[in-house]
């Protein structure tokens, strides 16, 4: 399968403009670029172009110099041309540098389609508090000390989910199976209103924090999909999109792809931003039971329903950041009065997305898979999607176009925080599940699931 986002990436296609980047800044910063990839453990062509992208651009600069002047020249000629009459030497001469211009513009284009292949190839950079391991900042309803000793537990079978949720008759995996493939389930009765309580409270938690809502598209095309810095096949050549056939779109892996995409060619003005909006959606994911790991149950599957954060920024990383902590706090917020014990962390460079700048990390203890499992992310990816995308806005203070920087975060990914929810709130005992507060209210008042 091979993936594109243009037939060529040095010009407009007839859904996005081509992608504006920033040459001089990243060949000056081209150490930082080969840094960044290698942190990232990106593939070895990701590593070649980086470190070929400086003498790519000094031939691009060479060649873009050779071919003005040239056009110059031609231009005089023709002036002389018209001012004199036709000349045998100088139609000569014209000849000549129509045949040089042709020539020249053949390698100009070639090498500029190869600078831009190679800009777009490149990750982030990396905010200077990345490390190359995983860093707690942070719990959720617990200490650090109950984060070390829950990380000692091994998994508790009475505690888990899939179990739980076939003895209560609130999901079929089975049958499932049998009609759509592995990992793939019926939510049933409770279990089904479950989910929509999740939804609806992580809507409403949203909208409450200045968040506007938007259903979008579930279907996009695949060039809109790679400017957001989604790929199809992960760095182990796993499929991670589904594509539809006979077509270039694909199936959303995540609400936050339709929504940076909702502005495309925008130009916001400086008072807009933050724009802040949520949206909920379902997302498919093809590499669900990657490696065999988590096949059984909800906490992998194929096709999810989830609430996504996104915010529009100025183009400054000091405001961005902030930002990013906002919807980090936010997001704890919300765990928080679910009761889940969860911890935060700045998440290594390995683990970070090409758009991604830096990103935090939830996740919860859960009793039955007998480890932490991740609940929700949040990530800023600086101006990488909107040169892709062309969301600008007008600097209040130069009056200047400046491109966006764009954040993202999920507010609920529901299968595994229905996950969390049982494996931490079942009861054994009488056989049933607490209803967290908050959710009560979108579950006919119930305060607990039963058979």
């Amino acid at each position: 399968m091979r993936f594109i986002r243009y037939i060529s990436v040095s010009t407009n296609s007839n859904v996005l403009r081509k992608p504006s980047f920033d040459f001089k800044s990243i060949v000056q910063l081209q150490d930082e670029y080969l840094n960044s990839c290698s942190r990232r453990i990106v593939n070895e062509q990701t590593l070649r172009n980086a470190s070929s992208i400086l003498d790519r651009y000094n031939d691009f600069v060479k060649l873009d110099v050779q071919l003005r002047n040239l056009k110059n020249e031609r231009s005089k000629l023709n002036s002389q041309v018209k001012n004199l009459g036709p000349n045998q030497y100088l139609l000569e001469e014209l000849g000549l540098l129509k045949v040089r211009i042709k020539n020249l513009s053949s390698h100009y284009n070639e090498t500029q389609e190869s600078l831009y292949q190679m800009a777009e190839s490149l990750p982030n950079l990396i905010h200077p508090s990345v490390s190359d391991k995983e860093e707690i900042v942070s719990t959720i309803n617990c200490s650090l000390n109950d984060i070390e000793e829950l990380s000692t537990r091994k998994p508790d079978p009475t505690f888990d989910h899939k179990s739980i949720l076939e003895d209560l008759n609130l999901a079929n995996f089975q049958t499932a199976s049998r009609v759509s493939g592995t990992s793939f389930y019926y939510l049933l009765n409770d279990g089904a209103l479950l989910e929509q309580a999740l939804i609806q409270y992580a809507l409403k938690f949203a909208r409450q924090n200045g968040y506007e809502m938007v259903i979008p598209p579930s279907v996009v095309k695949n060039e809109v999909t790679y400017a957001c810095g989604f790929k199809p096949r992960d760095q182990n050549n796993e499929q991670q999109v589904y594509e539809l056939a006979n077509s270039n779109q694909c199936l959303n892996g995540t609400a936050e792809i339709p929504l940076a995409a909702l502005w495309i060619d925008a130009e916001f003005s400086a008072q807009d931003l933050p724009k802040r909006q949520c949206a909920i959606a379902r997302s498919f994911r093809a590499e669900a039971g990657a490696h065999g790991k988590d096949t059984k149950g909800l906490y992998r599957v194929h096709e999810f329903s989830k609430v996504e954060l996104f915010q529009w920024t100025e183009n400054d990383v000091n405001t961005s950041s902030k930002v990013l902590k906002d919807i980090l706090n936010l997001q704890i917020g919300f765990f928080t009065s679910l009761g889940l014990k969860c911890k935060v962390m700045n998440m290594p460079s390995n683990d970070l997305g090409s758009p991604a700048y830096q990103k935090f990390d939830i996740e919860c203890f859960m009793p039955g898979r007998g480890k932490f499992g991740e609940l929700s992310s949040t990530s800023n990816c600086l101006d990488y999607q909107a040169r892709r995308l062309n969301i600008k806005y007008r600097n209040s203070t130069t009056n200047k176009l400046q491109f966006v920087h764009t954040l993202n975060g999920t507010m609920c990914a529901v299968p595994r925080t229905i996950v969390a929810i049982i494996e931490n709130f079942y009861d054994p005992l009488s056989k049933t599940i607490e209803i967290p507060a908050p959710l009560r209210s979108f579950m006919d008042d119930k305060e607990r699931i039963s058979v």
